[in-house]
């Protein structure tokens, strides 16, 4: 798989820091507003960035690890909470609705068979193999995932999406993202593994004596995406990353989640460096892992609000803070149009 991710606009992003200074406000007074909105500029060419509507794209998907004991729910939940999703009653729907986001949710490896027509079926495979027996999937799956979570992303930015959100839904998934960040940072799984959905101390030690185990036994090759989904998943990990793909090859800002999506930027970063040019991280999320991944990307998340949930819940609440970056190029006056006196300095 080739992608083609164009560099910045570095010149739309002085265009814009020079017009930032002419406001009417002290200069690098609104902070990292200025930044965020600096960076917008550079991502899209355009120094009034368009980035209403938002998408919010779900990935659901299962794992075989789970049979392990690493999560404190039933697989069978993965399934649950699409319905919920689509019925509106989850938090990313919520959310979702608040920013105004066009919202779908894609299944593209949950373990059982889901009717509700509300769901757009793209079933890779059902569920991961548990990667502490084998690996989690076939190379031909790992490109499969990939592409379809591109070309859902290429459909919604056609359709007039001007930023990605992209979320994920699956049990196990954080013991997937735990073993794809310990591979890619070289860290000790300890130092990686959180609580995720609220384990048991029980359930928490084992969960990092698996992933231990696994990178071990599989022994991914780090500078490799479709070698570490292979061997230590996931398929909606996969797609999350196809998904930025086709977001960074056509400009489109990509508002990071938490710990899982970070995970899957990391895989978007090894298939193209330069598609983390195109994602923002919105925020600190309160797994372990999340800064690991957060310094692989060399990201530096815009809020702290010691959330976990996952699903895009985290970019959704995010969004109205490009919102005002934006407002602030948009809307604001300058020093000559308010005919107010800028600094004597």
């Amino acid at each position: 798989m080739k992608f083609q991710v164009p560099p910045q606009d570095q010149e739309a992003g002085e265009r814009a820091r020079a017009y930032i200074d002419t406001l009417t406000k002290p200069v690098g007074s609104l902070g990292e507003l200025e930044k965020l909105a600096v960076d917008l500029a550079e991502m899209t060419g355009q120094l009034a960035t368009e980035i209403s509507p938002p998408g919010i794209i779900v990935f659901a998907a299962d794992h075989g690890v789970a049979k392990e004991g690493v999560s404190a729910y039933p697989q069978e939940v993965t399934a649950q909470m699409v319905e919920n999703m689509v019925n509106g009653g989850a938090a990313i729907s919520v959310f979702g609705r608040q920013i105004g986001a066009r919202f779908k949710v894609v299944d593209v490896g949950v373990a059982a068979d889901i009717s509700n027509p509300k769901v757009i079926h793209k079933k890779v495979r059902r569920g991961t193999a548990n990667f502490l027996k084998e690996e989690a999937m076939s190379a031909q799956e790992a490109e499969k995932a990939v592409m379809t979570g591109y070309e859902e992303a290429c459909q919604f930015i056609e359709n007039g999406v001007k930023c990605l959100i992209v979320g994920e839904v699956g049990i196990g998934n954080t013991t997937a993202s735990s073993a794809i960040t310990a591979c890619l940072t070289d860290s000790d799984p300890a130092a990686v593994v959180g609580y995720g959905t609220g384990l048991s101390e029980e359930k928490y030690k084992r969960k990092i004596e698996v992933i231990r185990q696994v990178l071990e036994d599989r022994k991914a090759n780090p500078g490799d995406a479709i070698d570490v989904l292979v061997k230590l998943g996931g398929l909606e990990i996969a797609a999350m990353a196809g998904a930025m793909m086709a977001a960074a090859e056509r400009r489109i800002p990509v508002l990071l989640d938490g710990f899982i999506c970070t995970a899957a930027a990391c895989i978007a970063h090894l298939l193209h460096p330069r598609s983390t040019d195109y994602m923002i991280l919105s925020h600190y999320s309160a797994e372990p892992g999340h800064k690991k991944a957060m310094d692989y990307l060399d990201k530096t998340p815009i809020l702290q609000l010691n959330l976990r949930l996952g699903e895009g819940t985290g970019a959704a609440v995010a969004f109205p803070i490009l919102e005002s970056a934006v407002r602030m190029v948009t809307e604001m006056a300058t020093f000559e149009s308010a005919k107010v006196a800028s600094s004597q300095q």
